[in-house]
This record gives C-alpha cells, sequence and structure tokens, in this order.
C-alpha cells in the first residue's frame, strides 16, 4: 500500500505562485502514474496534472496548461506541483493520486487507486 501526503496549500492573492509536494511512502516503481487533482464543493475532481513516477510523460490539463508543471526531485519520494499566476479560479482542495497500471497518465480520477487526504488552496481577487 502507498501513502500519499499532500502540504503546501494556503491563501494567496491572484497572480501569485505556490508549490504543493506530495510525499509518498510505501512502494512505487515504474510504470506508476502519479498525478494532481482538485475539487470544489458540488462538483467532481479535476485532472490537473500527472507524470510517471521515473519521470516523463507529463500531461496538464487544459484549464491549468502553461501555468502549473508536475515534476519530481529523484532524491525523494516527493511529487511537486508549482502553480504559477494562480487565480480564483484555482481556488479548491487539491489532491495527489497514484494509478498503479499501465503507462500512460489518466485525466478519469477512477483510474487512480490511491489518494492522499489533499490540501486547500484559496486564491483571492
Amino acid at each position: 500500500q502507498v501513502h500519499l501526503e499532500e502540504s503546501g496549500g494556503g491563501l494567496v492573492q491572484a497572480g501569485a505562485s505556490l508549490r504543493l509536494s506530495c510525499a509518498a511512502s510505501g512502494r512505487i516503481v515504474n510504470p506508476n502514474i502519479v498525478s494532481w487533482f482538485r475539487q470544489v464543493p458540488g462538483k467532481g475532481r479535476e485532472f490537473v496534472g500527472g507524470m510517471t513516477w521515473g519521470g516523463g510523460n507529463e500531461l496538464y490539463g487544459e484549464a491549468v496548461k502553461g501555468r502549473f508543471i508536475v515534476f519530481r526531485d529523484n532524491a525523494k519520494p516527493i511529487l511537486y506541483l508549482q502553480m504559477n499566476n494562480l487565480q480564483p479560479e484555482d481556488t479548491a482542495e487539491y489532491y495527489c493520486a497514484r494509478k498503479d497500471f499501465g503507462f500512460e497518465v489518466s485525466q478519469w480520477s477512477s483510474s487512480y487507486g490511491d489518494w492522499g487526504q489533499g490540501t486547500q488552496v484559496i486564491v483571492s481577487s
């Protein structure tokens, strides 16, 4: 079993940057896929971005493409989400998740079996 724990959320003003972290414990090996999703009350989870745990195959949701970056620190079992030029519509609970089959990043939350508890991001205008 893999345990995921997000951190780094907070309250920022529009235009600011924020970096989220997802610390993983347990056995994660290629071709595991790790991704970020976000959710606002009353809506389903929206795909933000993901990559192969070993690196590469980055894929981003249309709403964040060009502003957010998913990357890993290869020396540590941590997945990051660098969020730049944040806007009020980016306000959400952010989750990291792991898909333990296949070689491609999926934008469907149902493809992921392990989830963190979430970290809240609030962007004020």
